[in-house]
């Protein structure tokens, strides 16, 4: 989403729910709408097709030492 489309997204969604963005907070909610909005486009990506599956848990693993 550009910059127009998510300050759409949150009056149209704000305005739904009945819930007022305090002028002070919406730059931050809009920075946080950016970023879910480009974690959205890295899931989106990835091609899936009819015979992939969701895994059943989410397991998480410790990082490497010294990677980065």
């Amino acid at each position: 989403m550009n910059a127009a489309e998510l300050e759409r997204y949150l009056d149209a969604a704000s305005a739904a729910i009945g819930l007022p963005i305090a002028p002070e907070h919406r730059a931050a909610v809009l920075g946080y709408l950016a970023l879910a909005s480009g974690f959205a486009d890295t899931v989106n990506a990835v091609p899936l097709d009819a015979t992939d599956e969701p895994a059943m848990a989410f397991v998480p693993v410790s990082p490497q030492e010294g990677s980065a």
